[in-house]
């Protein structure tokens, strides 16, 4: 992971303001508080979920700050021997080099397989798997891509890239499918013997009591839907950073060049009181005792509860907030 190249006499300021009590940071927040978070649905039309999120994004120019860019796309797949039966998600982080332009190509590379690993591993763990990616059992599933793209970065990316993932989770639409059956119309010899007649004249494709499916059709357009199944489960995450006694959230780029190690850990709230840690991972050279990592561990499942009670409130009036917006355009052309 990259950080901002920083002078010895920077390093050491930042570091003795984070230390002192009560801690200072440069732009006056406390530990444990986050920058502004903006976050948008729906802005990626072709596709069946979408979100944009910025993080410290300045309010008066749209400047600044750490900005992800999230889109899910369905696709169909036959289902094959090493092919699990009910769907496939996969992720993928891309890098815009304008949001690291000190990076060279190939390390521009390292990074975005990095962060695509972290979030892969996470996403497409079974538990969190989806119950409605399935189409035809043993047949066809529905692949799940979820392609992530950072615009810029200010710091904070892995908070970041979980957080606009839950996002366009929680705004995709799963197709609505009907399996088809074909069934042979039935013939019988005419009376010279020398013809097959036909006795049903009716489409040999069958929806309506279909033992045997062949194939599917949709009933909705392509942008209609059922949400997906447990989007209350994506997990999000939260990096504690640390140094020496003290550890602090939703680091700046120049705070995170402080920091010799930072904690990166995923927790899935399925309700307030059910959570279930999906990931962990140590980032930075420092080692940390067993009883200190525990008590990080706990502390974090505080953090991220706190964080995906807010996001799901706002993806809830980013929802209504849509529907209102559609309600009324339906009206207008009355």
């Amino acid at each position: 992971m990259t950080s901002a190249s920083i002078s010895k006499a920077e390093k050491s300021y930042i570091q003795a303001g984070l230390l002192t009590s009560p801690p200072r940071r440069a732009d006056g927040r406390y530990l444990h508080d986050f920058r502004a978070i903006y976050l948008e649905t729906g802005v990626a039309p072709l596709s069946n979920g979408s979100a944009r999120l910025s993080i410290g994004r300045n309010p008066l120019d749209g400047s600044g700050g750490t900005e992800v860019l999230a889109a899910v796309k369905l696709e169909v797949e036959n289902i094959e021997e090493q092919t699990l039966d009910g769907g496939r998600i996969a992720c993928n982080v891309s890098c815009s080099p304008s949001a690291y332009p000190h990076l060279s190509s190939g390390a521009l590379d390292d990074l975005q397989h990095d962060l695509t690993t972290v979030l892969h591993q996470t996403l497409s763990h079974p538990s969190l798997h989806p119950k409605n990616l399935g189409i035809i059992p043993r047949k066809k599933s529905w692949l799940l891509n979820l392609d992530l793209l950072v615009t810029a970065e200010a710091g904070n990316i892995y908070d970041a890239l979980f957080l606009a993932a839950r996002a366009a989770l929680w705004d995709t639409k799963v197709p609505r499918t009907r399996s088809v059956e074909y069934k042979t119309p039935k013939t019988f010899l005419s009376a010279s013997g020398d013809m097959d007649v036909d006795q049903d004249t009716r489409s040999g494709f069958d929806t309506r009591h279909v033992a045997h499916a062949t194939d599917f059709e949709l009933p909705d357009y392509w942008d209609e839907g059922e949400i997906l199944e447990g989007r209350e489960r994506w997990p999000v995450a939260v990096t504690l950073n640390l140094l020496h006694t003290v550890h602090f959230l939703d680091a700046t780029l120049q705070e995170e060049a402080s920091c010799a190690s930072r904690l990166l850990v995923v927790y899935s709230h399925e309700s307030p009181t059910a959570y279930t840690i999906q990931s962990m991972r140590m980032l930075g050279s420092d080692e940390l005792s067993i009883p200190h990592l525990k008590k990080l561990i706990k502390e974090a499942e505080g953090f991220t509860r706190s964080m995906a009670t807010s996001l799901t409130t706002k993806l809830e009036d980013e929802d209504f907030r849509r529907n209102q917006k559609a309600r009324e355009k339906f009206g207008r052309r009355k």
